[in-house]
């Protein structure tokens, strides 16, 4: 049977992963969960990629990187995840030249538990969509983007929609932070 995608107004799943952090020895790998973002009374920004050492996938992540302080100026967590482990995630980025400083955690769920609850698992090779979740700090999901495994996201788009969500108002069509909302 399978899963339909979690979507806008449901609550985010809990959960508890171990994620790269870092490339300073004996510092690499945490624990993150779930509570770091609503202790924190932050937005989550959790974006989703097949697979590690891939060609799609690390133009992303260095794009997200690019912008981690857009993110972090909106007050949101910023979190990459795939169904690769915590190793394949370290070895990737130690071998790939954008992916060495990143400023967010690469969360790993290898046992797919959080992607299955997500729904968000591609039938045949049970990879993780390229989907993005912004999640509000009461941790409910707001607004998620699905994209095939062969098309890129748009970070932009991400970081517009983000603004217009914590807006907590009516935004137009394709409404820019700093323009005026509507009123109904």
């Amino acid at each position: 049977m399978k899963n339909s995608i979690l979507s806008v107004g449901s609550q985010f799943p809990a959960y508890s992963k171990k994620a790269v952090v870092s490339l300073e020895d004996g510092k690499e790998i945490t624990t993150i969960s779930s509570e770091d973002h609503k202790d924190a009374n932050q937005w989550l920004v959790m974006f989703w990629w097949p697979k590690d050492f891939t060609f799609g996938c690390p133009t992303e992540i260095a794009e997200f990187n690019k912008n981690f302080g857009e993110f972090r100026d909106r007050d949101a967590m910023l979190i990459g995840a795939s169904t690769d482990s915590e190793f394949v995630h370290l070895a990737w980025r130690k071998d790939h030249k954008d992916l060495r400083d990143l400023k967010f955690p690469m969360l790993a769920d290898t046992s797919k538990s959080l992607a299955e609850e997500l729904g968000i698992l591609e039938a045949s090779e049970k990879v993780a969509y390229r989907v993005t979740y912004i999640v509000d700090p009461q941790g409910i999901i707001r607004w998620v983007s699905v994209n095939d495994l062969s098309v890129g996201r748009n970070v932009s788009e991400v970081l517009r929609v983000l603004d217009a969500l914590q807006t907590d108002e009516l935004c137009p069509c394709n409404w820019k932070k700093g323009e005026a909302t509507l009123t109904a």
